[in-house]
């Protein structure tokens, strides 16, 4: 088994490509990230470059402070464009595979229609994965997508190849449960498969879910890309890898 480094949370405490610097010692066969555009695309494109190690994705911007994506809010599409653009033109400077479109707080059919206009626009301007992700109601409320079954029909309405969900166990577990089943059920949907413990968000060695269980379903299944590693370390990231190896290890591999 995979993994990638979710350097939102790990080794956030470190410039962008020190972190990337971090995840390949720490043994990580990828990377990937949240918001990376403070740091210059040359900088993280020559940490990539040294260490080998691709970059997954990353996030377009969440917007003016308390937002949290621009692409739902109706009345926002020059905004959500440009952010889109932004993360496109960042991805191609250093070859990330994919981009997390972030919907934003919002509701109702005015939403649903900004949301899906966005991501017409983003998959028309870029070949590259375009991702959507629900996001519990715990952490995010108001959030627009907030189910993987809302997301799936959004995916069947639009029916564009290259859109594609990203499965976060934690907060398909925060909100719906049954990850096991929804993963095999949504698996043809899937972009990219992200972990965390619930309901701390912390490593995979606590919690509600076992995830030696889940990791072995998501092999079982015949996924080979890297799984993220997004959850937030309590502490020294280097402290936390100890329990994460337990964890995989039980399910088929360590970092």
């Amino acid at each position: 088994m995979k993994l990638s480094a979710n350097l939102g949370f790990l080794w956030a405490d470190r410039p962008l490509p020190d972190a990337i610097r971090a995840a390949h010692a720490a043994g990580f066969d990828a990377v990937e990230c949240h918001w990376p555009y403070d740091t210059p695309a040359s900088a993280v494109s020559a940490a990539l470059e040294e260490t080998g190690l691709p970059m997954l994705g990353l996030n377009t911007r969440k917007g003016p402070p308390g937002e949290n994506g621009l692409s739902a809010l109706p009345g926002r599409s020059a905004e959500a464009r440009a952010a889109i653009d932004e993360a496109i033109a960042y991805a191609d400077a250093t070859g990330a595979r994919a981009i997390h479109v972030m919907a934003g707080f919002a509701e109702g059919p005015e939403a649903h229609a900004a949301f899906a206009d966005a991501l017409r626009y983003a998959t028309e301007s870029t070949d590259r994965t375009i991702l959507i992700e629900p996001l519990n109601r715990h952490d995010a409320p108001g959030y627009f997508l907030q189910t993987t079954d809302q997301a799936a029909n959004l995916i069947a309405e639009l029916d564009l190849p290259t859109l594609k969900l990203m499965f976060d166990c934690y907060h398909v577990g925060r909100t719906e449960g049954d990850v096991v089943t929804r993963l095999a059920a949504l698996l043809p949907l899937i972009g990219h498969i992200q972990f965390a413990s619930v309901p701390d968000r912390g490593p995979p060695d606590r919690g509600e879910l076992h995830y030696p269980a889940i990791f072995a379903a998501i092999q079982a299944a015949g996924w080979s890309a890297p799984l993220g590693a997004d959850y937030i370390p309590s502490g020294d990231t280097d402290a936390t890898l100890a329990g994460m190896a337990v964890a995989t290890t039980n399910g088929g591999a360590a970092p």
